[in-house]
């Protein structure tokens, strides 16, 4: 079974796939184009491939209001097709998609091409409405659940005894697998104290650096999304204090490539066992 639903930016929703809101039909689960660019040279038969780009996806969602019989007649249906332009109104800007089967959930972050359309004619009647909702995704890639990387653990002891222990040294570096189809941002909290503080990726060579002494109590957090990308100091209370300008030059804000990361986190102090909490969304071409 498929389940559509949307959340605008309020936490209002609406879900599609069961009473009284049913999905007939949802396009733009693949179905991007993609953008080949390319270099032609003089005298050189056809031309060198530069880059792919994707896009943006079109997903287009119809279905049907459909009223149970004790639900009353057209002042219900009337009802709720004014809740679902109200909760899908592109005035409100972004909201989320979820998409749900029986076999995997997907995100993506979309915006209402349009209000929706409620058709006259067949596709209206007093206990029925037809409707259609044309979305935009100007990020194409369908996006997995939050996960949340837990720190790695080197053993230091062994007991003749088993149960639900664990005892040991916080690494200071982390393994990990990404395995959706392109590369995912990352979002990282690297909690204080700490003289400016390093995140790399070993893997690539690419790295993270502020020079910035990190309090006591504060924390950096590091935002590697495209069109979000963002460094910044938290107080306890919240207090935000943006410190890109101080950067090091060679700093890039990485994504975690496809296949395993050796993602390793320094500073010019010692910070064994420092708390460093990293998030992301794997991204898929398709669902």
């Amino acid at each position: 079974m498929e389940i559509v639903t949307y959340t605008n930016r309020f936490g209002e929703s609406v879900t599609f796939g069961g009473p009284p809101f049913y999905l007939q039909e949802i396009i733009g689960l693949g179905d991007v184009p993609a953008n080949l660019q390319t270099q032609r040279v003089p005298y050189e038969d056809g031309s060198t491939l530069i880059d792919v780009l994707l896009e943006e996806r079109p997903i287009d969602i119809t279905f049907l209001i459909v009223n149970a019989v004790d639900e009353g007649g057209y002042e219900t249906v009337s009802r709720r097709r004014t809740e679902v332009a109200r909760i899908v109104n592109p005035k409100l800007g972004p909201g989320t998609l979820r998409y749900e089967n029986d076999f995997l959930v997907r995100e993506i972050l979309v915006v209402a091409s349009s209000v929706p359309v409620f058709p006259d004619g067949e596709g209206r009647a007093k206990t029925l409405q037809k409707g259609l909702i044309n979305f935009m995704a100007p990020d194409p890639y369908w996006r997995s659940l939050k996960i949340d990387e837990e720190p790695a653990f080197k053993p230091l002891f062994q007991f003749p005894f088993s149960g639900p222990f664990q005892m040991g040294m916080q690494r200071d570096r982390r393994i990990i697998n990404n395995d959706g189809d392109v590369a995912a941002p990352l979002y990282i909290e690297f909690y204080g104290p700490a003289t400016n503080p390093k995140i790399e990726n070993i893997t690539t060579g690419e790295f993270i650096k502020v020079n910035q002494t990190l309090a006591e109590g504060e924390k950096m957090v590091i935002d590697t999304t495209p069109g979000t990308k963002s460094v910044e100091f938290v107080d306890e209370d919240g207090s935000r204090r943006n410190v890109i300008n101080w950067l090091h030059l060679d700093s890039v804000f990485f994504k975690l490539q496809l296949g395993e990361n050796d993602i390793n986190y320094t500073a010019d102090n010692d910070v064994q066992g420092a708390i460093v909490n990293i998030s992301y969304h794997k991204r898929y071409n398709a669902v």
